[in-house]
């Protein structure tokens, strides 16, 4: 499902060129679960951007579903994300003037004509109906608490249907409960939608319910051993 050959991501800082990512080699297949572990600063979101093509390597290829993303402009990616990918950030990237059906509607809105309106409406109920939120159709995200608004973030990556979803640290903002429940909704939904799942975490009991976990440091990327591994405190 994925494939990286030879990645490098270096960016100039005034006169000084920093090394992010050298040689990065690594494939996931389909329906795995894959955590990126790593100190903090070690390009793990730079790295996760590039894989979801929101960023461009300075070198080497992503091939994504079967696509190669390296020659592909802006807008190339931009298709191929609508076509594959569902993204959960840390922050939510919620629109704060939309209410929760509004936001999950947003993309879906995008790949229907005009008369799919009720398509993408039905859809987007369904979803925040799978993530508990029914009661909280109507409300924008400042009247949601942080593990509502990341409920939302998720039933809208999944209402597209992706082949693929990353997650930034999807638990990064929660508390330890919330983040419990959000962590067993992802993996739930992952295994139900036989998505592909890649995400970025310090969190340990995330990363250890992965399939596997890649270890970044130095900005190579190593199939993590044991004492690498992000483990339960």
């Amino acid at each position: 499902m994925i494939e990286v050959i030879g990645l490098k991501k270096t960016l100039t800082l005034s006169d000084q060129v920093l090394s992010i990512l050298t040689d990065v080699n690594f494939k996931i297949e389909e329906g795995e679960s894959v955590a990126i572990v790593g100190k903090s600063g070690s390009g793990k979101s730079t790295l996760l951007g590039i894989l979801a093509g929101l960023d461009e390597a300075t070198e080497g290829q992503v091939i994504l579903a079967n696509q190669d993303l390296t020659p592909l402009s802006q807008d190339g990616r931009a298709a191929v994300r609508k076509a594959h990918v569902g993204f959960v950030f840390q922050n939510f990237q919620l629109l704060p003037h939309l209410s929760a059906l509004d936001n999950v509607m947003l993309p879906l809105e995008m790949q229907f004509d005009e008369a799919g309106h009720q398509s993408a409406l039905e859809k987007a109920k369904y979803w925040l109906d799978r993530v508990g939120l029914t009661e909280r159709l109507h409300h924008q995200p400042n009247q949601l608490s942080g593990g509502e608004q990341q409920r939302v973030a998720i039933a809208r990556a999944f209402a597209c249907e992706p082949n693929i979803l990353f997650a930034d640290e999807p638990t990064g903002n929660l508390d330890e409960h919330t983040g419990e429940h959000i962590e067993d909704l992802l993996f739930k939904l992952n295994a139900e939608q036989r998505t592909t799942l890649v995400l970025v975490t310090h969190d340990p009991e995330l990363a250890r319910r992965c399939h596997r976990q890649l270890h970044l440091e130095d900005g190579q990327v190593h199939e993590a051993t044991d004492d690498q591994k992000v483990q339960p405190l």
